[in-house]
């Protein structure tokens, strides 16, 4: 009588992901610093441009010309840093979806444009506080243009950090990071949900609602993702993933005991 040994495969879940070759560790690593730097260039630019963002008759005025070019520098080393983390990752994310890792291209690229705008627009109040002939005669129509130069600011920050980072950071880098599982999905999904959500504060200002508090509580959640992903690809890297180039993450278990 022969006996029939039947033998069940049990799915290897693990079989199709990658471990991240050391050239695709260096990239996480670099594009976290360069996020890093989205908050480390952002924050203090705020507090050098402050005698001047808050006073349009600084125009008029003696100025703190030293420390408002310091927050610009800071501001172009912000745009900079912004077009840096989507260049630095698009090799690797377009073997998610190459249209999509493209659109995260633009979208940063789009929002360090507006941040040079409004890098521009503020120098510019600053060129004529330096080179404004006969001010003391012309203090109100120099105070004018110092206003609109500073509204034109104003808008830059809402159309660029706030729409783009909550289309670019938020939706498309999200979908990005959910389908390649280079990241831990719960911290993904805070950027899905964040991305949406900024993206309605600034229609919500765009059109005139402005609650006192709502846009930067909407816009909570989106920071809250960019931060944490810094952070996590600075000390941990990517996980392993389909789309690596590294050995598997778990061997095959497919030969039986009888294989060599």
């Amino acid at each position: 009588m022969t006996t029939r040994t039947s033998t069940r495969r049990v799915p290897d879940v693990g079989q199709s992901l990658r471990l991240p070759t050391p050239g695709e560790q260096r990239t996480a690593r670099i594009m976290g610093a360069w996020f890093l730097g989205t908050f480390v260039f952002s924050i203090p630019a705020y507090f050098f441009y402050d005698p001047l963002l808050k006073h349009a008759d600084y125009v008029v005025g003696g100025g703190a010309d030293v420390r408002v070019g310091v927050g610009a520098l800071l501001e172009i080393l912000l745009a900079i840093s912004g077009i840096a983390t989507a260049v630095v990752i698009f090799p690797i994310v377009k073997r998610v979806k190459e249209s999509v890792a493209l659109g995260y291209v633009a979208s940063r690229t789009v929002e360090s444009i507006l941040i040079l705008v409004g890098v521009v627009s503020l120098m510019s109040v600053v060129g004529l506080r330096q080179h404004g002939a006969d001010a003391v005669s012309n203090s109100g129509a120099l105070t004018d243009v110092a206003r609109g130069l500073l509204a034109v600011h104003d808008k830059t920050a809402l159309l660029g950090p706030q729409f783009c980072a909550g289309l670019g950071n938020g939706i498309l880098l999200g979908y990005l990071m959910w389908r390649s599982r280079l990241l831990p999905r719960p911290m993904v999904m805070i950027g899905l949900i964040g991305g949406p959500l900024a993206l309605l504060a600034g229609v919500g200002v765009l059109l005139g609602a402005n609650p006192s508090g709502l846009p930067v509580a909407l816009t909570a959640p989106e920071a809250i993702w960019e931060f944490s992903l810094s952070v996590w690809l600075l000390a941990r890297g990517f996980r392993p993933s389909p789309i690596l180039s590294g050995p598997p993450a778990i061997p095959s278990q497919a030969s039986g005991p009888g294989d060599g």
